[in-house]
């Protein structure tokens, strides 16, 4: 490769050779075709190598090149001195250009490689580990980071959707490729092997290391979609997803229909999701602003609908929506009355899906194609970016069993106050700490969230109810440091308390409920969700 300045001072780098090694041949054919117009040399391995053969394009094996035939069953094709010195080879430096023209080496121009399936093996039903490992790639990776090292004077392409670009650069160019696109190209490059090595090193950790938080935290990721914005207009983003996390999740569910996902939409998808995922009976959760308005579970996914949406109707305008059943046509004919930014459920009737989509041009329905419900969950470790850093932690996993709950006042709670305990308990811990929660039965009646207070949340909960809260059962995600929130719920006639307990004052709040027949139970663990 030779660099000439244009008369406008931009670089320009000729592409004399190049070497093509691809597993996703897409478009590879029509591209080393436009190499060949320009008179580009090709060297290639392999499937690549038969493919452009086949379709009548001169090329040269890259064993022609080195001297050395390809060997262990295609491991080494590449790892040779003839490819690599032409790759790193400084054209700027006279030493580097004497150097590989005394050993023989002509300079490679241009890299052109995707890297072996590593992602889709593991994702492949019936992948052994043996299938695994023969998917790990070497020489792909060693010549595009070579390629990327000397960026000023080799081009690497690593995936097919940056042909179009390149045929165009090179037209515009004459055969050459202006130093601005080869940075680029260099920075893509980077950004591909790094979340390779992301994708084997996220893979084999969990099989071969007990360290739950090693020294780095390697992550891949691919990206979903560009968003219209973020949190906010001004704001921009996009959405991305694990290639190897299994179960239920809002990266992977089909979108069927409306307009498309916003970033707080997909915020208030994977919250509902969540919560939805804690429950066995047909089960909705209305998610307004990352917060639950409404949850309830009934024997039938409309009930149970029916219920949770008139748990606080005004705060629901707008909201998400997360069912753990199929959409029927009865919950869709529901649905259609409000304005509803999403729903996501296992699947939707003929019906249903008839109804939402003829009536609401811009809703969004997403299908999980999974069933939804705590068999199906599975516990992923959790992260969170701040300024600077990464937090990580494992999933919140607190099963309750009822015989363990510690009973701490004089009267303990009934056989249906209990079974409404644990549903309450199971919603706290997905409300916004400070969470206090109002429950009768299987539906909630008031929620409290992300208060600094916890008696202004136990407030909130009675303010916020849509029905008379006397009867009621409460939930608290962390402990109580005063009685004033105890208080609180005697007097929206509150029968009974589930919290985890452990605070210096725990006395003040047993004796409070004591004094109002309030019967209260430990759980002995925090749901505390700070965000």
């Amino acid at each position: 490769m030779t660099a000439t300045e244009s008369a406008g001072g931009i670089i320009l780098v000729a592409i004399k050779r190049a070497i093509i090694s691809v597993s996703d041949k897409t478009g590879i054919v029509d591209f080393a075709k436009k190499l060949k117009e320009f008179g580009v040399e090709i060297i290639s391995t392999g499937g690549t190598y038969k493919l452009l053969a086949q379709n009548g394009i001169e090329v040269k094996e890259v064993s022609d090149v080195t001297g050395f035939p390809e060997m262990l069953d295609g491991r080494v094709k590449t790892l040779h001195p003839k490819v690599h010195g032409g790759l790193l080879a400084r054209r700027d430096l006279p030493e580097h250009m004497k150097a590989i023209k005394d050993m023989g080496i002509e300079p490679i121009d241009m890299v052109v490689v995707n890297l072996y399936p590593f992602k889709n093996t593991v994702l492949k039903e019936g992948s052994t580990l043996e299938d695994i490992i023969e998917n790990i790639d070497i020489g792909g990776p060693s010549m595009i980071r070579a390629a990327a090292k000397n960026y000023k004077s080799v081009a690497v392409v690593t995936e097919p959707s940056q042909y179009g670009e390149i045929i165009a650069a090179l037209d515009a160019g004459k055969g050459s490729l202006e130093e601005k696109l080869l940075a680029k190209l260099m920075a893509q490059a980077f950004t591909a092997t790094a979340n390779y090595d992301a994708m084997i090193a996220s893979y084999m950790n969990p099989l071969f290391d007990d360290n739950l938080f090693p020294q780095s935290w390697p992550q891949p990721v691919e990206k979903v979609c560009d968003l219209r914005y973020g949190e906010n207009p001004n704001q921009k983003a996009a959405f991305y997803k694990m290639p190897f996390t299994p179960g239920v999740t809002v990266a992977k569910a089909e979108v069927l229909h409306g307009k498309e996902l916003s970033y707080n939409n997909i915020l208030d998808l994977d919250k509902a999701l969540d919560i939805v995922m804690d429950f066995e009976r047909p089960t909705a959760v209305i998610m307004k602003h990352t917060n639950p308005c409404g949850l309830a579970s009934e024997d039938t996914i409309s009930k149970a609908f029916r219920v949770a949406y008139d748990v606080d109707p005004l705060s629901a305008f707008g909201c998400v929506i997360a069912l753990n059943r199929v959409c029927d046509v009865e919950t869709a004919k529901m649905i259609h009355e409000y304005f509803v930014e999403a729903v996501i459920a296992p699947g939707y009737d003929d019906g249903a899906l008839e109804v939402l989509e003829e009536k609401k041009k811009n809703i969004r329905l997403l299908r999980t194609n999974q069933p939804i419900g705590p068999k199906y969950r599975v516990r992923e470790t959790k992260t969170k970016k701040v300024q600077g850093g990464l937090l990580v932690q494992t999933d919140e996993d607190v099963l309750l069993d009822p015989d363990n709950l510690k009973v701490v006042t004089k009267r303990a709670p009934t056989k249906e106050e209990v079974h409404s305990l644990l549903f309450a308990w199971k919603l706290a811990k997905h409300v916004t700490s400070n969470a206090v929660v109002y429950v009768r039965g299987e539906h909630a009646v008031g929620i409290g969230a992300g208060q600094m207070s916890r008696v202004d949340s136990a407030k909130i909960a009675s303010f916020k109810a849509n029905e008379p809260t006397k009867g009621c059962v409460m939930a608290s995600d962390a402990f109580f440091p005063f009685r004033d929130a105890v208080d609180a719920a005697a007097e929206a006639g509150i029968t009974a308390i589930i919290q985890p307990g452990g605070s210096i004052r725990d006395q003040e709040s047993i004796d409070a409920a004591n004094e109002h027949n309030i019967a209260m139970v430990y759980t002995g663990c925090r749901v505390f969700r700070h965000s």
